[in-house]
């Protein structure tokens, strides 16, 4: 029998059930993204070389980046012409008709990348870097490190790295370079200073195929703003 009593406390249970907040849907866990894979071998430490090279760092680098031979997208192009894409950030060196070996690279950041057809004029081991006046200009701190000052010395520190192929235009030195000391993190992004960075493992691969008197292409970016940018 429901009496006064009961009746009153039944509405006070059904006004608490009313203002409670309904039941909580399901959360949905993000599923991480599948771990990278372990590098190859010819990312670890180089220990024969003037200065070491240290190795890569696991779990950085991403596959689409790795060195590896591709399908050739230019089979007109002469063998030993470098291709090099700044929108995907890769380096293409046409072995064969059909064959390429593609390398991830860092480019140059909007305002400083160049495109065109220059010439492999020639290479170095080890380089100096001679930092432009233009440079120069813009990062005073850098005068110690000019041409008429000859220049940083080779090893570490030196953001040549390990090799350097030099682009000329007409016989003209274009300044601009692919070269090696590229960190894994800026693989795939803009750098300000310009230039075609490589990893050091990768360069050293490079100038070991590398033609001299062969073409090097740098594509128009068609992304205005560029890559993401690392300063």
């Amino acid at each position: 029998m429901l009496t006064r009593r009961s009746f009153v406390a039944f509405g006070a249970m059904a006004g608490l059930a009313a203002c409670a907040s309904p039941p909580s849907e399901p959360v949905s866990r993000a599923i991480a993204p599948p771990p990278i894979p372990s590098l190859p071998r010819f990312y670890g430490a180089i220990t024969d070389e003037p200065y070491p090279i240290s190795a890569v760092q696991e779990g950085i680098l991403s596959p689409d980046l790795w060195r590896q031979e591709v399908v050739n997208r230019w089979p007109s192009y002469a063998p030993g012409t470098i291709v090099i894409d700044p929108d995907a950030a890769v380096l293409h060196f046409v072995e064969t008709p059909d064959l390429a070996m593609r390398y991830g690279v860092s480019v140059g950041a909007a305002g400083f990348a160049w495109q065109g057809t220059a010439r492999l004029q020639f290479q170095r081991e080890w380089p100096r870097w001679k930092v432009p006046a233009t440079m120069i200009e813009r990062k005073p701190e850098l005068e110690p490190y000019s041409v008429a000052n000859g220049g940083m010395d080779p090893g570490p520190g030196n953001p040549m790295g390990a090799r350097a192929l030099y682009l000329f235009q007409n016989g003209v030195d274009t300044l601009y370079r692919v070269h090696g000391d590229a960190s894994p993190r800026e693989l795939g992004k803009a750098v300000s200073s310009g230039c075609i960075r490589m990893l050091n493992q990768d360069v050293i691969d490079l100038y070991d195929r590398a033609i001299h008197g062969a073409s090097v292409i740098v594509l128009p970016s068609m992304k205005p703003q560029g890559l993401a940018q690392v300063y």
